[in-house]
């Protein structure tokens, strides 16, 4: 990285920033593992809010599970092997526990929980589930690598024939959610590991159909050979940001051997049983990793959906609070996030202060926007708009929140 990115890049990084906005902290009560504030648990809620409104259009039916299940679960599944080094355990009634450091066992479970038909299939399960896993103190950074996460995940539990199909979906709604956000993305396969569960032949079956979605869709990928999950292989994504660094986020993780290891069946169309394949899949990756790319990305200046503040009013003067207050109350109640600054300092203090925190939208208020029932606007980066009545404002605003395409 030449200097003048290097420059920029320190300019972005989500943990000063973060400090800044008023967004997160680190704490030595918790290392690795964040505290959000008020302005931060807005932005994370509108991803999780937005999240939720596309899985629900596309299909799938949201889940909880533990966070604390028995060991003996996490050995079934293969995550003792190959995991324990990374998790947090914990002995009740004289039980060992396992804290879940991925939320695919869960989802297993409510599959395996009543008998199923193919003409449920495919079952999409999606979670916003809270994981921990073990990381060395000298590895964590801020938001980007943590003990403590939530995981945007998704299982999905298909026949045979429908994998192709539902893959070339994922693949479609993730280049959804990416385009939404601006980034351009990576594809890259990822192949066997040298430690892995199953046979070869299945591996290779798995391979091919994922080969044959990414061919069949025109994407062009690059193969990470033995990256692949201990359970099957894998499409990740590594999103590429505003300074053009590379990012793996999502991921589609194909799995025959779950399924297997935990007998789930399905009633097939023959009246037999049969066992259905696995998708693991999330996009995000995980909240709080997308958030700090998110902040990096954006430079903090959030776009006006994702906003703590999404309008700051600034009365010049005592006299002109009351009528901030008010103008505050009727756009809240229209569903807009909105400040009054009315501490007794300059009117220049007030509006540097707001650009500071990179807030989208600021109003001056003084005697004559009173008097006429109006609001100064000025949009962050000191562009003047003028003066337009309240209910102008909020078409204002209505207008750049609708062409985010969020609501």
């Amino acid at each position: 990285m030449n200097v003048s990115k290097q420059m920029e890049a320190e300019k972005r990084n989500h943990q000063k920033l973060g400090q800044e906005l008023e967004l997160f902290m680190s704490m030595e009560e918790a290392p690795g593992m964040p505290f959000f504030l008020p302005n931060g648990m807005i932005v994370r809620n509108e991803l999780e809010n937005y999240w939720k409104q596309k899985h629900y259009k596309a299909g799938y039916q949201e889940i909880k599970t533990p966070i604390m299940m028995k060991q003996k679960l996490w050995e079934q599944s293969g995550h003792w092997e190959h995991y324990h080094e990374n998790m947090y355990f914990s002995n009740v009634d004289k039980q060992n526990y396992a804290i879940k450091p991925m939320n695919c066992p869960g989802a297993i479970l409510l599959f395996n929980s009543k008998r199923r038909s193919y003409r449920e299939l495919p079952i999409r399960y999606a979670e916003l589930g809270l994981v921990h896993r073990h990381e060395l103190s000298g590895s964590l950074n801020g938001l980007l690598r943590v003990r403590s996460f939530t995981q945007d995940d998704a299982h999905l539990f298909v026949e045979l024939s429908q994998i192709e199909a539902e893959i070339s979906r994922i693949l479609a709604f993730i280049h959804d959610f990416y385009s939404h956000f601006g980034f351009d993305y990576k594809v890259e396969l990822s192949t066997r590991p040298e430690k892995f569960m199953g046979d070869i032949e299945t591996w290779n079956q798995a391979e091919k159909s994922l080969q044959s979605v990414l061919s069949e869709k025109g994407l062009d990928y690059q193969v990470n050979e033995g990256d692949g999950a201990f359970y099957g292989p894998k499409i990740d994504f590594h999103i590429l940001d505003s300074l053009g660094r590379s990012w793996q986020c999502g991921t589609i993780q194909l799995d025959f051997l779950m399924p297997e290891k935990f007998d789930c069946m399905y009633i097939g169309e023959d009246n037999k049983p049969h066992r259905p394949v696995m998708i693991h899949r999330a996009i995000y990756g995980s909240v709080e990793r997308f958030m700090a790319i998110l902040i990096e990305h954006y430079e903090g200046q959030f776009p006006l959906w994702l906003a703590p503040v999404q309008l700051k009013l600034l009365p010049i003067a005592l006299p002109h609070v009351e009528y901030a207050y008010k103008v505050k109350h009727e756009l809240e109640s229209q569903g807009y996030r909105v400040e009054v600054d009315d501490r007794i300092e300059k009117i220049g203090l007030k509006i540097r202060e707001a650009e500071m925190m990179k807030v989208p939208y600021m109003a001056v208020i003084g005697d004559k926007e009173v008097e006429n029932e109006l609001l100064a606007m000025r949009k962050h980066g000191k562009k003047n708009i003028g003066t337009i009545s309240v209910e102008d404002s909020a078409v204002y605003l209505s207008k750049e929140m609708n062409s985010n395409g969020v609501y």
